[in-house]
């Protein structure tokens, strides 16, 4: 893995503003970042980061059989006892969920490690799945990289057929539901919903605040103009839609969610001891533990890392590395039941004009399959909502 130093396309915001990539740059801070872009060879690709996530994948799938069948772990995982048994049923009838990305640290030598799941409301999806692959085809016209280069990217392709695939077996109308106000979430959302149209689904476009609780006896959420939602796509935590108002009427509900509701296991930190207590020592794992009084918190050790059980872009983690040293970030999820995790840092990758950070590369599965990856940049060990967006090429 090697950063390379490279000249801009020097007319990338324009291309980026025509085809709907409105959030290229955030608070005035450039998001995505072309100076440069990531270098894999094709074994390091399939051996470090491709087979390792089909791995972690079907681990991760093992695991949540194993939680849906005992009540203290769905318990432990903080899903509330009024939402436990519709979480089993979810996973019983296997509804179908769509993707997730896994955030993988890998320094060059060893075995990538598995930092934490985003397998319920992951983002970064579409600069990772569309926007990245044109800028590959752009770099390789201009000459700026081999002619012979490739990425490691089957997303958009992976998300068609899964959508399909979904069409196939279950109602073709879907809602696409963003929170109002996030441009990166109404671009993630938009582009999911192309390409369900693509695979042959009715899509209708709306917000969650106005999903409407189900009335005169029909089990299902309506949208904004009152009509009956079949299957609900939804850029919004489970965590949190457990939690709200009309909560009462989830387990009830004729509505399909994607993501589904078993997917309200892997979208916690809880995850991470879960699967270091079933598979001890994996190479991919790192150490992890649950601590149990969320009142009272010793500081953390050398060596390790402090993470809420829900928290979302780098959000109130704390950092110690085997030196001493502390790294912490700020949010809106301190208070809860938080995990235990060993420390490893991220490298330190520069390019030969000293651009770089430290990379944590997100590897998706769609479908069940692993499908590709973007890189997330930032100037700390902590990967935030400021990191940047930086491509990549196997060469």
């Amino acid at each position: 893995m090697e950063r390379v130093a490279l000249s801009e396309r020097p007319d990338w915001r324009e291309k980026a503003e025509s085809f709907g990539f409105s959030f290229h740059t955030i608070g005035g801070e450039r998001y995505w970042d072309e100076s440069g872009a990531y270098r894999f060879s094709l074994s390091d690709v399939e051996n470090i980061i491709e087979d390792p996530t089909a791995e972690l994948h079907e681990m991760a799938m093992d695991t949540v059989d194993f939680v849906c069948n005992d009540e203290h772990m769905l318990s432990l995982l903080n899903i509330p006892a009024d939402m436990q048994n519709a979480v089993r049923d979810s996973w019983i009838r296997r509804d179908p969920h769509l993707y997730g990305r896994m955030d993988l640290s890998w320094n060059g030598v060893g075995p990538a490690k598995l930092l934490e799941l985003n397998y319920d409301t992951p983002t970064s999806l579409y600069e990772a799945a569309f926007f990245q692959w044109l800028w590959l085809e752009d770099s390789i016209r201009s000459g700026a990289i081999p002619s012979n280069a490739d990425q490691f990217n089957s997303i958009q392709d992976k998300l068609i057929e899964a959508f399909g695939a979904i069409a196939k077996t279950f109602r073709k109308r879907i809602h696409f539901a963003s929170c109002e106000g996030s441009d990166e979430d109404a671009g993630t959302v938009g582009y999911l919903r192309d390409c369900a149209h693509q695979a042959g689904l009715r899509t209708f476009a709306m917000h969650v605040e106005d999903i409407g609780a189900p009335v005169d006896g029909d089990p299902r959420f309506l949208d904004n103009e009152g009509l009956p939602i079949d299957m609900l796509f939804k850029l919004y935590p489970l965590e949190q839609m457990f939690e709200d108002d009309f909560a009462r009427f989830i387990p009830t509900s004729g509505t399909q969610f994607i993501e589904p509701l078993w997917k309200s296991v892997l979208s916690n930190k809880g995850i991470l001891p879960v699967l270091w207590a079933r598979f001890p020592d994996h190479p991919n794992l790192l150490e992890s533990h649950f601590e149990e009084d969320a009142t009272r918190r010793d500081p953390v050790r050398a060596g390790w890392v402090r993470k809420p059980l829900f928290s979302r872009e780098g959000a109130n983690i704390e950092f110690v590395s085997s030196d001493g040293a502390r790294e912490s970030s700020d949010g809106e999820y301190s208070g809860g039941r938080t995990i235990l995790q060993k420390a490893h840092a991220l490298p330190l990758v520069r390019d030969a004009n000293g651009n770089g950070g430290y990379p944590v590369i997100g590897s998706w599965v769609v479908g069940d399959l692993p499908a590709g990856m973007g890189i997330r940049e930032d100037n700390t060990l902590i990967t935030r909502d400021t990191s940047r967006f930086v491509p990549h090429f196997i060469s």
